[in-house]
């Protein structure tokens, strides 16, 4: 529940590091309260809808390995998701009664997550429409989520958005880094990953292109932003080379990252998404 607090809270940074003026800074925290919720109530309603996968995956989750009851189980993920749902929905009003464009984004976020693992829609089965329903919510609607919680009436400025785009590039490949260690259950279950339709080899391919791209096309997205992406900002394309490391981490064996669910890879791809959207929040900090 980290990683969502950490992208919505720096997408309020970025909006606050416009004038300097850090006054709002506890409607950040709400908003990056927020987005902790919703991702431990969109953990719950995939844990639901993927149990028969989850006991040949993640065996050891309270649900898939029976410390939870069969019989309570099921009523126990939706008692999980409502509560986390309606308090996130909650906060959510909180940040900004006056203007709720926070949370017209935590409503566009909910239609996502319940789409990935929920039917009829689940873009779990669906190859690349599965990267992209986790891209939107976890790279542009983070950013642009904690950028309106601040702004509420800013919501078309192309700050967040530009920066946003970064971050859903890089989400859009680098998402698939846990699918390798979940592949056995995933084409058990009907899942059409990234992994499950191209292949270890190919796949890991994929998810290397995306940890490098994004980084390389700051400098570009700077330059044509006209100012609107600030110009210091350039120097987080240095962070292709960690990128590149996380790349080399998973193209030297392949294989390897299905013998263990949090492969160093994944690891390293997680700590990188947050160290670039508090990279932006530092540039925005800066004179």
């Amino acid at each position: 529940m980290l990683a969502p607090f950490v992208g919505i809270f720096s997408g309020s940074l970025i909006a606050m590091g416009i004038d300097h003026d850090y006054s709002k800074l506890g409607i950040g925290i709400l908003a990056g309260l927020t987005g902790a919720l919703l991702n431990a109530a969109s953990n719950a309603i995939n844990q639901y809808y993927d149990l028969e996968i989850d006991k040949i995956n993640k065996p050891d989750r309270p649900i898939a390995s029976g410390r939870i009851t069969s019989a309570d189980s099921m009523k126990f993920a939706w008692i999980i998701y409502v509560i986390c749902f309606g308090l996130g929905y909650l906060t959510s009003y909180m940040v900004n009664p006056a203007v709720p464009t926070y949370f017209v984004v935590v409503l566009i976020t909910t239609l996502f997550t319940w789409g990935y693992s929920a039917p009829p829609v689940r873009f779990k089965n669906h190859g690349l429409f599965a990267n992209i329903a986790m891209a939107v919510p976890r790279g542009f609607l983070m950013i642009v989520g904690g950028w309106v919680a601040i702004r509420p009436e800013e919501w078309a400025s192309s700050t967040p958005w530009l920066i946003g785009l970064v971050i859903f590039l890089y989400v859009l490949g680098a998402a698939s880094t846990k699918d390798f260690a979940d592949a056995k259950g995933d084409e058990a279950g009907g899942a059409r990953t990234v992994v499950v339709v191209y292949g270890f080899r190919k796949a890991a391919w994929i998810v290397a292109t995306f940890l490098v791209i994004p980084y390389l096309a700051i400098p570009l997205i700077v330059a044509l932003s006209g100012g609107a992406v600030k110009s210091q900002a350039v120097w987080l394309g240095l962070l292709f080379i960690w990128g590149t490391y996380t790349a080399w981490l998973i193209l030297r064996d392949p294989d390897s990252l299905a013998l263990e669910g949090n492969h160093p890879s994944w690891k390293h791809m997680y700590m990188l998404m947050m160290f670039t959207q508090i990279g932006f929040a530092v540039v925005y900090a800066l004179p």
